[in-house]
């Protein structure tokens, strides 16, 4: 008997320790068990999708960087290109204007040697007048020295 009670015990611990083993097992199995080449299957395609996502992500940025690096450098050559226009067109107006500072630096030495050579026609009247003046004073005052002296020394 000593055998059967402790059967039964046995028996009796089994059957209390059954639904903990139970739920053990379940979950063990489902970390380890059927389910885990499931589990990693569903892992990997999961993956796989964000890894084809993220590729096809990068390959569309990088065409948009191409993209805006091909227009930028257009840009820069439309620019550059109108920097060249602008330097030609600034030399042009440069010489040109020159060309003109050049000549009218000739035409005010030439009209300075003119006036330097000549005297002026109103200076010229001047000294005319003077000199007239003179001789009328000259003679205004002969005339009255001769007068003076036919008065005086002349009966």
């Amino acid at each position: 008997m000593a055998e059967e009670t402790s059967l039964s015990e046995q028996v009796q611990t089994q059957v209390a320790e059954k639904p903990k083993n139970n739920i053990f097992n379940g979950a063990l199995r489902m970390v380890k068990g059927e389910s885990t080449a499931k589990l990693i299957e569903n892992f990997t395609s999961e993956m796989t999708l964000v890894a084809e996502g993220l590729c096809e992500d990068q390959s569309k940025l990088r065409r948009e960087v191409d993209h805006a690096a091909t227009e930028q450098d257009r840009r820069i050559q439309r620019l550059e290109s109108k920097i060249d226009v602008v330097d030609s067109s600034l030399d042009e107006e440069k010489t040109a204007h020159d060309q003109a500072l050049t000549e009218l630096r000739n035409r005010l030495a030439a009209i300075e040697k003119k006036v330097n050579k000549e005297p002026s026609k109103g200076k010229k009247g001047e000294r005319n007048r003077i000199r007239d003046l003179t001789w009328l004073i000259g003679v205004a005052g002969a005339v009255v020295i001769v007068i003076l002296l036919i008065k005086h020394f002349l009966p």
